[in-house]
């Protein structure tokens, strides 16, 4: 098959190049499918990162309603296996409890993602339910790290992180319910933005509000892909319990001007949780980069009981997912979840949220609120509180703890096992606060390591202004420009 570019020339493009070339009548949304479905065989046998390719809408993008006059004029996108549904495509959550299981509607978002000209053409992987660290169940697959595939990509927006860094696309779909976009945008090099709660919606069978923690959004490898995804994807659909937020201009200008001399505060130290020494170092050294862009930078810490908080995270976490896989197991008429079909922790994590009370969920809305509170008052003083995207290393394919086919017999174990990894991304979900992971920086194992900035609630645009300041001051070369083992580009 002949392409419509050479893979270098394919990988120096973001989302809005390729839209541009496709309005300019250079290429077709055809060939750029063909284009990206070629880089998933070439990549895919490594990564185990997409779970699926659409071929019918490979070969016709207009197929399933994507607008070719929008925004990204018909670029090639994946969806997550979890979250929006694409009507008449299988949705399996990483799970072989869901094998087969096909949505009959698309959901509000998938809708907007279209309608800005997005041609989804796939699904990527995830881990069961999107309850755990890594896509990672030798009996469903094993998503690898493009950098080094001895490592995980963390999770749980595992296939997309893949795809993005081994530059198949350039944007694609993520979903964060405690830091699963910007865990793996951190590990494997990519933009991974939380946006606030009230931004994208999760219509219609839930809210942002009833959703509590759980948020939309991508990975891209240029900040101005991320802002015009948000411009044209944003917004509540009819019936929303609260308002969205919206901004005074678009990102996409925004992004255009440096962001004021910021307060920025530097942080790691977050209740009983500390990075390495070496993440501290790099997390110094992006402090550096930014009082050389002229922002005002020093520790500071909320004034968060940070227990009481990731207790009350937990909690939601246990009842949340519980209530999940009940809603799973009514409609297939069982009644616990089956040994053989969901991972050991899941049932765990069913079992011990089934009967969560009222009054323990109120107790984890009180702390909710003054979490939130804390945080606020905290961005009275300060504009952005930076810190790395995790406490600890990448871990290498095999490390079962951090995983729901472990065998801890404890949820609550388990649960705090991964909070000594993953500290420093959960509390913005329980806030609704931006959030976003840029590849500053670098482990000792030499994967990437995303720099975390969180702002208050609705200053998104002021987090993708700071990224695209960097991003100028870094001459666009995230991850130093260097590119993954594992990649379209030839050696």
């Amino acid at each position: 098959m002949t392409l419509a570019m050479s893979w270098d020339e394919w990988a120096r493009h973001d989302a809005l190049a390729l839209a541009a070339r496709v309005r300019g009548g250079e290429v077709t949304p055809a060939e750029l499918a063909a284009q990206a479905a070629a880089g998933i065989a070439l990549t895919n046998p490594a990564l185990s990162a997409v779970v699926e390719v659409f071929a019918d809408v490979v070969a016709d993008p207009l197929r399933d309603g994507m607008n070719p006059a929008g925004c990204f004029a018909g670029v090639p996108y994946l969806m997550k296996d979890l979250g929006p549904t694409l009507r008449g495509r299988l949705q399996e959550m990483g799970s072989l409890l869901m094998r087969g299981n096909r949505a009959t509607a698309d959901s509000y978002l998938a809708g907007r993602i279209r309608q800005a000209g997005l041609n989804i053409i796939g699904r990527t992987t995830t881990p069961e339910f999107g309850c755990c660290s890594a896509a990672e169940n030798p009996a469903v697959y094993v998503t690898r790290n493009p950098w080094n595939t001895g490592f995980t990509t963390n999770g749980s927006s595992a296939g997309t992180a893949a795809m993005v860094a081994a530059g198949v696309l350039p944007l694609s779909h993520a979903t964060d319910g405690g830091g699963s976009i910007r865990i793996p945008a951190g590990a494997c090099g990519n933009i991974g933005l939380k946006p606030s709660r009230g931004v994208f919606s999760i219509a219609p069978h839930a809210s942002d509000l009833t959703g509590l923690v759980s948020i939309q959004g991508c990975q891209s490898r240029s900040v101005r892909d991320t802002a015009a995804f948000v411009d044209h994807c944003r917004g509540g659909a009819p019936g929303e319990f609260m308002p969205y937020w919206g901004a005074p201009e678009p990102y996409a200008a925004l992004i255009q001007r440096a962001p004021r001399p910021l307060r920025i505060a530097l942080s790691h130290e977050w209740g009983d949780y500390r990075a390495t020494p070496h993440f501290v170092r790099e997390l110094e050294r992006a402090g550096r980069l930014l009082e050389g862009l002229g922002h005002h930078v020093e520790w500071a810490l909320p004034a968060v009981d940070f227990r009481a908080a990731f207790a009350a995270q937990t909690t939601c976490y246990i009842s949340n997912f519980a209530q999940t896989i009940a809603n799973l197991l009514a409609p297939l008429g069982l009644q616990r979840p089956p040994a053989d079909l969901v991972e050991p922790i899941n049932i765990r994590i069913w079992e011990a949220g089934l009967h969560t009370s009222y009054a323990e969920r109120a107790r984890m809305q009180a702390v909710f609120n003054t979490t939130s509170r804390a945080f606020g008052q905290f961005f009275e003083d300060w504009d952005i509180i930076l810190t790395p995207i995790t406490a600890l290393p990448t871990p290498p394919i095999g490390t079962t703890e951090y995983l729901t086919i472990s065998d801890n017999p404890s949820v609550l174990d388990w649960f705090g096992n991964l909070w000594r990894n993953f500290a420093y991304t959960p509390l913005s979900n329980l806030c609704g606060i931006p959030a976003i992971s840029l590849p500053m920086a670098v482990q000792e194992s030499g994967l990437p390591l995303g720099i975390q900035a969180q702002a208050r609630q609705g200053h998104d645009g002021l987090l993708l202004q700071l990224a695209a300041q960097i991003e100028r001051a870094l001459n666009g070369q995230w991850n130093g420009g260097q590119r993954p083992g594992v990649h379209v580009t030839p050696d």
